[in-house]
């Protein structure tokens, strides 16, 4: 049985700031740099298999790999594996409600009351909005909902995925909220749950409406749900690889919150779109909704992103950055990116322990390289 594990990388705010991109004279030093600093991380970590990008908005600048697909076996990983990308995908589920925002299907600061119509719902859930839960600050915890019994339920469960969502929605709304309102508390459900508001709001399942809205525009032909299967990577437990043809994901109505996986270079072209790289899919107003945190304590969480800032990641001088992690403890995905600068880290393993540490200790590495 698995859940997602989930924790937010700082800014990196001690690194100094070091230039602008490196131009076309400086590629090969740049890539020098971070293929000596995944070699190294790679040898001291020691995950099966781990994979690394540097990004602009407009896709991948640098990308390289190490190690295997499966412990003991001898069959590389390359760059045209799939990777498992955990809560990082709700950054992804994040970006379809804007699109919906967009076409005037759904709007900001939307009633969780609005939009579940004919949902019989707790009076203490008035005024609580999707983008709360977006934030995770709508009160909503995943211990009395998202435990281990629905886990081991929902792997077993036959019915369609839309109707699994729709009624864990009905046992969340049918009390009041388990946690303090306002307050931050990272919970899947908040995303199983907005995923459950987008197939209400468009009549189809979330994984449709993802391939409609995500995939498809921004041209992730790799993009798919849960552990990839036929030539790709295994996830590893305790080291060893787990079949993805038993279970090796959380079950796939947890989709909204954690199931996506993809190519490096696919991840990359959502990376640089949240950057401003794609205008054309996603609206500057709507992109800087959906990087702005809710206003109160600690930590600043955005609709999908942990915000930072960071002397590197401006024009010149400090700047924002969006960050998280995703694991759902077999594989491991950390992102790290810098909207003003347009330049962004990626870094991607199968395995959750020795990949957590492969992958947080590159990334400053990377970012060093990149701003040399």
């Amino acid at each position: 049985m698995f859940s997602t594990r989930r924790t937010l990388l700082g800014g990196f705010a001690v690194l100094p700031i070091l230039g602008g991109l490196p131009g076309p004279a400086r590629a090969r030093s740049v890539g020098d740099a971070a293929a000596t600093a995944l070699a190294s991380v790679f040898t001291a970590a020691a995950p099966p298999a781990l994979a690394a990008g540097i990004v602009t908005r407009n896709g991948l600048v640098w990308s390289g790999v190490r190690g295997v697909r499966r412990a003991g076996g001898g069959d590389l990983a390359t760059l045209n594996d799939r990777w498992h990308l955990g809560s990082n995908t709700k950054a992804m589920t994040a970006a379809v409600f804007g699109r919906l925002v967009e076409q005037g299907r759904a709007r900001w600061a939307m009633p969780v009351t609005a939009a579940f119509p004919g949902l019989t719902i707790d009076p203490a859930w008035n005024g609580i909005t999707l983008d709360d839960l977006m934030r995770h600050r709508g009160g909503l915890l995943d211990g009395p909902v998202v435990n281990r019994a629905w886990l081991m339920a929902a792997h077993a469960d036959t019915r369609p995925l839309p109707e699994q969502r729709a009624e864990l929605a009905r046992g969340v709304f049918s009390a009041p909220p388990a946690g303090p309102v306002g307050a931050f508390a990272y919970s899947n459900a908040n995303y199983i749950v907005v995923g459950a508001a987008i197939e209400a709001i468009t009549g189809e399942a979330w994984e449709t409406v993802m391939q409609h809205e995500l995939f498809q525009p921004l041209g992730l032909a790799s993009a798919g749900f849960g552990a990839p299967k036929g030539e790709a990577p295994w996830g590893h437990q305790g080291g060893v690889a787990v079949d993805p043809a038993g279970i090796a994901d959380n079950p796939a109505a947890l989709g909204p919150a954690g199931t996506v996986h993809m190519t490096l270079a696919d991840y990359a072209g959502f990376i640089g779109a949240m950057m401003g790289g794609a205008p054309d899919w996603l609206s500057e107003d709507t992109r800087r909704h959906l990087l702005t945190p809710a206003v109160g304590d600690p930590p600043a969480y955005a609709a999908g992103w942990g915000i930072g800032t960071a002397p590197w990641a401006g024009v010149g001088e400090p700047g924002p950055t969006i960050t998280h992690n995703g694991s759902n403890t077999l594989w491991f995905a950390t992102v790290l990116a810098a909207p003003e600068r347009g330049l962004g880290v990626i870094t991607l393993s199968n395995d959750g322990v020795a990949g957590q540490r492969a992958c947080s200790s590159l990334i400053p590495h990377l970012v060093i390289a990149a701003t040399a």
